[in-house]
């Protein structure tokens, strides 16, 4: 078997709220009659998923597939970065970013025929004091809520609201100062995230027009209001209007630095962590390879997250009524 067609299964055992028993046998089902070797790891603590990755890469796999959430891919694609190996996913976990911003399906079968297709896109990846991020690096609200959420025994979206209500009555927004583009802005925000996708995981949009592809971030800010002006800011999150709101500022840059006046809170992918008083960000352009779907999405306000709904609540019913 020529090595070039040998693909690493990273299974997260214990992401999301679903179990992962079927999915090495529906992958091995699916593509080995197209002629690729799988093998299959599965994680058992943190940086597990990087380290199997960057075995596969030293070992020439063409692929690694990682089942599990958005930390399990970004631990997965930390290792594939400027090489030739390329990150599948399939997804598992509560809010899965990176998958439906490429619009690859949340049922693990569909999500193999992504694989199947073998259309590789050269993506960009970003950066921040030399940590990778794939998704959304953020400060601020979205790093208060991330910390919340990762103390919490359940998972889901319900669990991600109450964390979100949580923090919301207690939060102070911060002055941050960004350098960007040549210019300075200083601000006191209620959150500042920069995007390499489109969102932060379960359908909202942070920055609805953000590409994989274009050598930039999207960089939003969420300048500090009144109660109801930050309510409706969520709203805007959730149908894809954020930008059209009059609290937040969005532009694109390739590179960026945010200081603030001490270190704190931060997420990397919805992973929460203590980030110093500047960050440096960058974009890295064509870096990754990942698998993904022939048929690009456009994004349209409202549209398409409605139809994500009915697509992922019709993926729930199916998984539901097959197991009867």
């Amino acid at each position: 078997m020529d090595s070039n067609r040998k693909l690493l299964l990273i299974i997260n055992p214990v992401s999301g709220i679903g179990s992962k028993d079927a999915i090495e046998t529906l992958v091995h089902n699916r593509l080995e009659p197209l002629g690729y070797k799988i093998s299959t790891a599965y994680t058992c603590a943190r940086g597990d998923a990087t380290r199997l990755a960057g075995k596969a890469v030293d070992e020439g796999f063409y692929g690694v597939i990682a089942v599990g959430g958005d930390g399990t891919v970004n631990e997965s694609a930390r290792a594939l970065c400027d090489t030739e190996t390329a990150l599948g996913i399939i997804p598992c976990g509560s809010g899965n970013g990176l998958a439906r911003h490429l619009g690859i399906p949340l049922d693990p079968y569909l999500a193999a025929d992504i694989i199947a297709e073998d259309n590789i896109v050269k993506s960009d990846y970003g950066s921040v004091n030399g940590r990778h991020f794939f998704c959304t690096f953020g400060v601020g609200f979205d790093a208060a809520v991330s910390s919340n959420f990762a103390r919490q025994r359940r998972r889901g979206r319900l669990t991600y609201l109450k964390s979100a209500i949580t923090e919301y009555i207690k939060y102070h927004p911060q002055v941050y100062t960004v350098s960007a583009n040549g210019k300075v802005l200083t601000e006191k925000a209620f959150l500042i995230a920069c995007c390499n996708a489109s969102q932060y995981g379960n359908n909202a949009y942070i920055a609805p027009h953000a590409s994989l592809t274009d050598g930039l971030l999207d960089i939003t800010i969420i300048h500090a209001g009144t109660p109801f002006d930050e309510a409706m800011a969520g709203v805007d999150l959730f149908t894809g209007y954020i930008n059209s709101n009059t609290l937040i500022h969005t532009f694109r840059a390739p590179a960026a630095v945010i200081y603030r006046q001490e270190e704190g809170p931060a997420h990397l992918d919805g992973e929460p962590f203590n980030m110093e008083d500047t960050m440096d960000i960058k974009c890295h352009h064509n870096s990754l390879k990942i698998f993904a779907p022939t048929r690009e999405i456009k994004f349209r306000p409202i549209i398409t997250p409605l139809e994500n709904m009915i697509r992922e609540l019709s993926t729930s019913m199916t998984r539901v009524l097959g197991r009867k």
